[in-house]
């Protein structure tokens, strides 16, 4: 078990680093409560280029300012003014390309989940408004340093089943017109995970 290095977020290729988020695991530490789930689906948003991310453009607000920072800080926004997502900020400083951890398998913690959720995770948390809910994260974290916590992705040895990803184009993005249909998510099912 081993943090993800600096490294490793500071990568040119923010399609590559989502496909390689695949089988890390997000870990968060909060009041003494100890949760982490292995990532099983990610989205690229490759920055002031791309029509689908926030950045699009070089739009700089409030909001999207973190997507500026270095590699390795979190990015979390509310969405429909409900789900709080968690982007990884990814490449170097003013470059603002972002990964959206959209699913993720439990692993610990799973008392905590449960009564985050208000329910049972089960074996799978589909969306990225599940995921963060159920691992504690808030847009108060945003612009935290995923090396420092109380977030941080660790790469436990878990590697995908050869062959199990699948990549297609995002979800939810139709107003980004050709951009909408770049095969920029990646997705396994749990069981790819050994």
């Amino acid at each position: 078990m081993s943090t993800l290095p600096r490294s490793f977020y500071l990568g040119h290729d923010v399609v590559r680093i989502a496909r390689d988020l695949l089988g890390k695991v997000v870990v968060t530490r909060m009041q003494d409560e100890v949760t982490a789930a292995a990532i099983t689906e990610t989205e690229a948003y490759a920055g002031e280029l791309d029509r689908a991310s926030h950045a699009h453009g070089g739009r700089r607000t409030a909001r999207t300012e973190v997507m500026y920072a270095r590699g390795g800080t979190a990015y979390v926004y509310l969405c429909y003014g409900i789900h709080h997502l968690f982007n990884v900020v990814t490449n170097e400083h003013g470059t603002p390309h972002a990964v959206l951890i959209r699913a993720a398998m439990p692993l610990e913690g799973m008392v905590v989940m449960n009564t985050r959720l208000g329910r049972e995770a089960g074996h799978w948390l589909k969306g990225p408004g599940v995921v963060s809910k159920a691992l504690g994260i808030r847009t108060a974290h945003t612009g935290a340093d995923l090396l420092k916590g109380p977030i941080t992705i660790e790469d436990r040895g878990l590697r995908v089943a050869r062959g199990a990803i699948i990549a297609g184009p995002r979800i939810g993005v139709d107003f980004a017109g050709p951009d909408a249909l770049l095969p920029y998510r990646f997705h396994i099912r749990p069981s790819d995970l050994r």
